[in-house]
Order: structure tokens, then sequence, then C-alpha cells
């Protein structure tokens, strides 16, 4: 079974409302879906896995918990669940309450967490983002979300609408796996707290193939309560203009548009990949270091050239421009002049060109000018001010004389022009600001580059080393420094 096969929804189930047609009791639709359920986490979902529901407390998610409380069971993975409170309805405190204790009565671990969601163009957008942001943040391998066929058909309607590309109106996933590594922290076994385990987990969507319709009959059938978000009645919202202005009129004439449009995301989706896998090709022999080298544009036809540049922002996690932009995008990369200063706005990360390679560049200012940050001994030192950490391994003979440091008062602080350094011993002392030129530093790195000083000695710069008169010698207890920027954690 390819990836591909392994996740689309399971085709081939006889929806729910069929079986209350034919009469047929409660109990063989709740088993139904509750085996479509099971079929579709099949492949995905291994034993001690980790899932957290993200748990509104509505018709749709209520019905996902009861389903996965069922076979977490059967198949032993672990569950959990995650309220949102985004506190932007008085009845907020009312659905934490009723989340806890729907998750009280089958044993299951709930946090609560609150989040703010600025105001601004889309409300719907802003809270999305809180949303999501906070699931990135649990302790898990899946993040399960009740989004279904319904939500789906909208979506791609919505992204339509939007003018969205072969990647938008491929709408939601099944699973849309984790981005980025993980990275283990403080915390309890079992602990939803952020800080307990820091990792991107997969989206999981066990409910993409059923309709909404089928979820309440479950939820009937079983007896189960749910809250209404009185926003859902609100037309201002385009997704729900959608679900009550459009979609009832469109179904008078297209009955199972649901599975239609779902028909078609996967076929974009499929396109999606295609492009994704072209955009490899195209720049495999160009792209390192989380850079692409401009040559890999300039010799392709600029539909390729737009998608390669598409490709390489999504997978530095850049917000992705409007065609028009992307267009002027690739205009400047590829016919500015060589020491043109090269920086596109892309929200929170700026394109940049420097030395016929691009970069992007997130939108974090520089401390002032006199920051300093102490160095205690410490093996480990978090700078996020200069987003990264210091690292001091202890070894002999390599790195920074250890004994010397002890001398005087040891910081981290930034250039002020005019420092100078000898990291070869058999050449004279240099010019910082000539070092990192040859060394092709982009300059947005040079005004965060953390400098070691001891007292007023400048002892080593990262990616330029450490100067002759506090280098080692062979056998003496030494420090090898190494700078990691967060991103690579």
């Amino acid at each position: 079974m390819n990836s591909e096969q392994k996740n689309a929804p399971r085709p081939g189930f006889v929806p729910l409302t069929v079986y209350r047609l034919l009469g047929l009791p409660p109990s063989v639709m709740v088993s139904n879906l509750v085996s479509r359920v099971a079929g579709n986490i099949k492949d995905i979902v291994k034993t001690g896995d980790r899932l957290v529901i993200g748990l509104s407390g509505g018709v749709d998610s209520v019905v996902l918990l009861d389903i996965l409380s069922r076979l977490a069971r059967r198949r032993r993975f672990r569950l959990a669940a995650l309220h949102v409170n985004h506190q932007l309805s008085r009845n907020a405190r009312q659905w934490a309450a009723f989340c806890r204790r729907l998750c009280r009565a089958r044993g299951i671990a709930l946090r609560a967490v609150k989040v703010t969601v600025p105001r601004g163009n889309s409300l719907e957008a802003a809270a999305r983002a809180a949303r999501y942001d906070a699931f990135r943040r649990v302790r898990a391998d899946y993040v399960a979300l009740a989004h279904n066929q319904d939500d789906q058909a909208e979506t791609v309607l919505l992204q339509l609408l939007r003018g969205a590309g072969v990647k938008g109106l491929a709408a939601m996933p099944l699973v849309r796996k984790a981005e980025g590594g993980r990275r283990k922290a403080e915390g309890g076994k079992g602990s939803l707290h952020p800080s307990s385990f820091i990792l991107h987990p997969s989206i999981l969507r066990p409910l993409l193939d059923t309709t909404r319709a089928d979820i309440e009959a479950y939820a009937r059938a079983r007896g189960l309560a749910w809250i209404e978000d009185e926003s859902n009645a609100e037309p201002y919202f385009l997704r729900n203009f959608l679900r009550r202005e459009v979609l009832p009129v469109i179904a008078r004439r297209f009955s199972a548009y649901r599975g239609t449009l779902a028909r078609s995301a996967r076929n974009f989706a499929e396109a999606a990949r295609l492009l994704e896998d072209l955009a490899l090709a195209d720049g495999a022999q160009h792209c390192r270091d989380g850079a692409l080298e401009v040559a890999a544009l300039r010799r392709l036809p600029r539909a390729r050239a737009k998608n390669l540049l598409r490709w390489f922002l999504a997978s530095r996690g850049a917000l992705m421009p409007n065609s028009d932009r992307l267009e002027e995008a690739v205009r400047q990369a590829c016919t500015a002049k060589d020491d043109a200063r090269v920086c596109i706005n892309l929200g929170g990360h700026e394109l940049r060109r420097f030395a016929a390679t691009l970069y992007i560049v997130p939108k974090t200012p520089a401390p002032g000018a006199g920051f300093t940050r102490r160095w205690r001994g410490e093996s480990v030192l978090a700078v996020p001010e200069l987003g990264g950490v210091l690292t001091m391994l202890k070894r002999r003979g390599a790195g920074i004389d250890a004994a010397k440091l002890t001398a005087r008062a040891v910081a981290i602080r930034l250039r002020q022009g005019g420092e100078q350094l000898q990291p070869d011993c058999n050449r004279p002392r240099r010019s910082l600001k000539n070092l990192l030129q040859e060394a092709a530093v982009p300059p947005w790195l040079r005004a965060r580059l953390p400098l070691l000083f001891c007292g007023d000695a400048l002892v080593w710069v990262p990616g330029i080393g450490i100067d002759c008169s506090f280098q080692a010698q062979p056998g003496q207890s030494s420090l090898l420094p190494h700078w990691r920027p967060v991103n690579s954690l």
C-alpha cells in the first residue's frame, strides 16, 4: 500500500442515514461508524501512540471523543483531550466545564487552555491560527480533529472563492504529517503541558469521510449531549454563509456534492504532490542548509520557477504570497543586480538574496547594541534574544583554553564596530568586518551574531573561529563552543 492509498479515507461504507431508512436498530448504525473510523486510522495510529482530541464540545468532537475512547482500549493507544477557549463567547466558561464533565465521565485527561484572538480582518482566521498554535504545543503524536465531509466541501468552495492554487484546493487531508522534529523538555509522564514535550504533532481527521448528518445520527443513537456555539448561526462568517445560504441551493440540484467535492480535493492533493515532486527534482542540487541558489530559478521556465519558489517558501514555514507577489519575487531574485539588497516582505518572514542565494529570514528584531548575556560555566546557555543556544563542550586540546576563561567575566555581546580577531595564529589580526565578509556571512545575520568576550577581549565568533591567544594547546583542558539557531533544535 503506497502513502496515497494509506492516507485516503476508506471508501465503500454505507451512510448511517441509509441504515435508519432501512429501519435497522441504532446499534448497527453506531457499529458502522466505529468500524469506519477504525479503518481510517488502522495504518496510521500505532500501539502506544499518544492521541489528543481537539474537543470543542460540539457534536462532531463529542462523537469523535466517544468513538476514539472505545477504540483506545481495543487498539491500545493513549487518549487525552484539549479544549481551546478562544474567549470570544460569554458561554466559553460553560463550554469548558461541559468538556471537563464529559472527559471525567470517560476517565480521559483534559487540558483546557485559553488563547487570545487578535481582532483584525478575519476573526475566523485569527481564531483558527490561535487554535492550531495550541495544538502544536501539546504532548502528542497526533491531534485528532473532528472535521467531516461537510467541512471538506465548505473548505474546497472557500478556497475556490479565494483564488487558491492546487495545494489550497486540496483542502484537508486525512492526516497531515508533523513538520520538524521533537524535543523533550521537563514534564511528567502523560502531561499535556506545553513545556513537557515540544513537538509539532501530526493532525489526524478520522471523520473526514463522514457527513454531518451521519455524525448527528450517531450522537442521537448513543444518547450523547453536546453544546451549540451561537456563532454557528452568524451569517457574517463566510463558512456559515456557505453552509446556510449557498450549499442548500447546490444540494437541490447536486445532492451528492459533498462526496464530489471531497473527490476533487483528493485529485487536487494528488496534483499538489506531483508539483512538490517536481520542485524537489528542480531544486535537488541547488537547495542546501535551508537556502536556495538563484541559479535554480534562472534555468527554469517561469511556471516551474514559481513552483520551486513556492515549495521553498512552504518548506521554511513562510506565509505564501499571492500570485502577483510570487511573480515579483521570482523577477527580483533572478534579475536584480548582484549587489542589490533584495528583500520581499512575507508577513512574519522576509525573502532575502545574498551571494546569488535566497534565504527565508524570520522577522525578529535584534536586541539593542548594549545587549550582554553572562556565561557562568553552563554547558548549555539559551539566548532567546538572539534566537539560539550556546553549547560549551568539554574537551582536551581542542577549543578554548578553559583556564583563560576564569580570569575575567565571560559574556555574549553584539558587534559594536571595530572588533578584531586572529583565528589563524600564522596570520595577522584582522577586522571582524573583513572576516565576516570573507566567510560570506549574510548581512542580516551579522547584527545578531553572538560574540564571546572574556573581559574586553574577543574570544570567539561563530563561523569564524577562536582567537589565537585563547586557543587550547594539546592536552589542555578546553571548551569547544557551538552556536545553534533555535529552528535547528
